[in-house]
């Protein structure tokens, strides 16, 4: 619940109801639900755009690099267009000018959000003086100070730099700096197997560049179902990646040409150029938390309660800077959880507990709820449900034949308690599951997958077909 405001707060005159920092998913989300209760509000935003990192360097133009390359990859395997044993070609900045065009039509659309519900935006670098203050510095060397009853900080985050490792060197790139590669690599290394990681790495490969994805865990993506992890690493080592599990850096040798990693195993490798893809840092370095009462973790990270109020009554935080789930979906949802909470103090509005994970490798992999692994530790009689997409007649048109999708349901209730799908489209896929999942008074059972009659031929097909294969198993 939130904390109530001192009456002498609430007396003193402000310039803006709320501050929001940030015009990210999360700062987006707050400063709409704002607008629509007829708060004044002011979003600033460092750079000379909005849509934060989401827009600029992480969901939507990695997202449209892997739809590119996964289209090449199509065209290429089509017999039907690649009749003449050419194969297409393209570079990294051939699929680059793509996610740029991209890019623009993000951030005129949600420069229109603002300007339609009358948000102000400001550009330049926040600041706190105090609790209610914030200092701006904006481009041309000026400096502004504005103040709000109430401030969000939803600014993101980074890439994790470690000091030693040279990003200046233009053979070293983290996630933000590699949409800026002008070179034509022919081998990357990259460091860190997480969801960024995979996605890059399933990117290159696809564009016929050499990858060695180096792993400081035992297995690629681990929070994921067994079963979509190894299917991953499947498809991946198919493709021609090299996977280098348990494997930290030791250093970096970087010449005007290549870079050499070495590892703590002794090994080392050569290639074009790395990407640094391990962990990510809230922003909060330059915010001068401490002016208001402030003070992140190691990780840049602020805690939050579960209306996103901080420790300090009138201030919030959204997004990727509370850390836990980081996604711009997430973040989105709770910039408008937090705003309610800022107006109505009463306000139960709480971020679902299944929140679907989508991770945009080729294939994609989607997945909600729990896993068999957690499910098994938990001592829940479930079962599983399983369609291989090479079934699907829609599969078979469209030439994905590869993936598969799993759900897994509670033995005596039928009540689904987890969804996971393998294969192109399955982000989208998995919202048919989630939706029933998300039904009450015994609206969430696997039944309803072969009681319900379901367009033919369709991906979502997959649903019944697995939802019978369950059902048979059960005695």
């Amino acid at each position: 619940m939130v904390k109530s405001k001192t009456s002498k707060t609430m007396e003193k005159s402000f310039d803006y109801d709320v501050i929001i920092i940030g015009t990210g998913p999360g700062g987006e989300g707050a400063a709409m639900n704002l607008a629509k209760r007829q708060k004044k509000v002011a979003i600033i935003e460092r750079y000379h755009q909005v849509g934060g990192g989401c827009t600029h360097w992480g969901t939507i133009p990695s997202k449209a690099l892997r739809q590119s390359v996964s289209r090449l990859i199509e065209y290429n395997s089509n017999p039907l267009f690649n009749q003449n044993e050419q194969v297409k070609q393209l570079t990294f900045q051939d699929i680059l000018s793509h996610a740029s065009a991209v890019i623009q039509k993000q951030v005129s659309l949600r420069s229109g959000f603002y300007n339609r519900n009358r948000v102000e935006h400001i550009q330049g670098q926040a600041s706190f003086i105090d609790a209610h203050t914030i200092s701006i510095s904006h481009p041309d060397g000026s400096v502004e100070k504005i103040s709000a009853k109430q401030i969000m900080i939803a600014t993101g985050s980074r890439p994790y730099r470690p000091d030693d490792i040279d990003f200046d060197h233009p053979r070293v790139y983290d996630s933000d700096s590699i949409l800026s590669l002008k070179h034509a690599p022919q081998h990357v290394i990259i460091y860190g197997a997480g969801v960024i990681g995979s996605e890059y790495a399933s990117i290159f490969r696809g564009l016929g560049v050499k990858v060695d994805l180096i792993n400081t865990r035992e297995r690629l993506l681990s929070f994921l179902d067994t079963e979509m992890s190894d299917s991953l690493s499947y498809h991946l080592w198919n493709s021609g990646v090299v996977i280098r599990h348990g494997e930290e850096i030791e250093r970096v040798e970087s010449s005007e040409d290549a870079v050499i990693v070495h590892l703590k195993s002794g090994k080392k490798m050569r290639a074009d150029c790395l990407l640094f893809a391990n962990g990510r840092t809230g922003n909060t370095a330059d915010l001068n938390l401490a002016a208001a009462g402030l003070k992140a973790d190691g990780r840049g990270q602020l805690k939050v309660n579960d209306c996103y109020q901080t420790e300090v009554d009138n201030i919030f935080a959204v997004g990727d800077v509370i850390g836990y789930p980081s996604l711009a979906s997430a973040a989105f949802d709770q910039g408008r959880i937090a705003a309610s909470a800022m107006v109505d103090s009463s306000s139960k509005a709480k971020l679902i507990v299944d929140i679907p994970t989508g991770i945009y490798t080729i294939p994609e992999i989607s997945s909600v709820g729990k896993t068999e692994q957690e499910l098994t530790e938990a001592k829940i009689p479930y079962e599983v449900g399983r369609a291989q997409f090479k079934h699907l007649a829609r599969a078979q048109i469209s030439n994905n034949l590869v993936g598969s999708l799993k759900i897994l349901f509670h033995r005596e209730t039928k009540e689904i308690l987890g969804i996971h799908c393998f294969g192109e489209n399955a982000a989208e896929i998995i919202h048919i599951g989630q939706a029933i999942m998300q039904q009450t008074n015994g609206g969430n059972t696997i039944e309803y997958f072969v009681e319900t009659t379901f367009n033919y031929p369709t991906m979502a097909e997959a649903f019944r077909v697995a939802a019978l294969n369950g059902l048979n198993r059960l005695f």
